[in-house]
């Protein structure tokens, strides 16, 4: 498969409808950028179940900055709607070889449980423990009595 050109409105269904997306945020005016493009799109070929997408950072600024970019060529891989891969830097064809056959080979049950762990304790962080508002009170409005 070509590599696809997509805008901010496309990111997300893209990420969404496919099994494995990779992604070039690249600019025309980048040296390193022209240089990984044909790399890319060679790449691209040899892996017709993997969509390989590139965003122009220059019409794409807010998707850009939504992504973090803030180096150029920056290379995102999503896996299952799961980001797991993002490096900026230029790879050459075997290094993007490497990343696609390790995206593919990634066991997705273990990533998914991963990311569970990691939203549920990122929530129990961010609740008070003992029923403690942020504020120092407790629900019921009394005061935690400092120890």
């Amino acid at each position: 498969m070509a590599t696809v050109d997509i805008t901010g409105e496309q990111f997300a269904s893209t990420v969404e409808n496919n099994d494995i997306v990779l992604v070039d945020f690249w600019a025309e005016w980048c040296g390193p950028c022209k240089q990984f493009g044909p790399t890319y799109s060679a790449v691209s070929e040899k892996h017709p179940d993997v969509v390989f997408s590139k965003v122009d950072t220059e019409a794409e600024q807010q998707l850009a900055a939504e992504a973090g970019i803030t180096s150029i060529p920056t290379l995102m891989a999503f896996r299952e709607k799961v980001l797991v891969f993002s490096q900026p830097g230029a790879l050459n064809a075997q290094q993007l070889e490497q990343v696609v056959d390790a995206v593919k080979a990634l066991d997705m049950d273990e990533v998914h449980a991963h990311v569970a762990r990691t939203q549920a304790e990122a929530a129990a962080a961010a609740t008070p423990q003992d029923g403690a508002k942020q504020d120092g009170t407790k629900q019921d409005g009394t005061q935690i009595p400092e120890s």
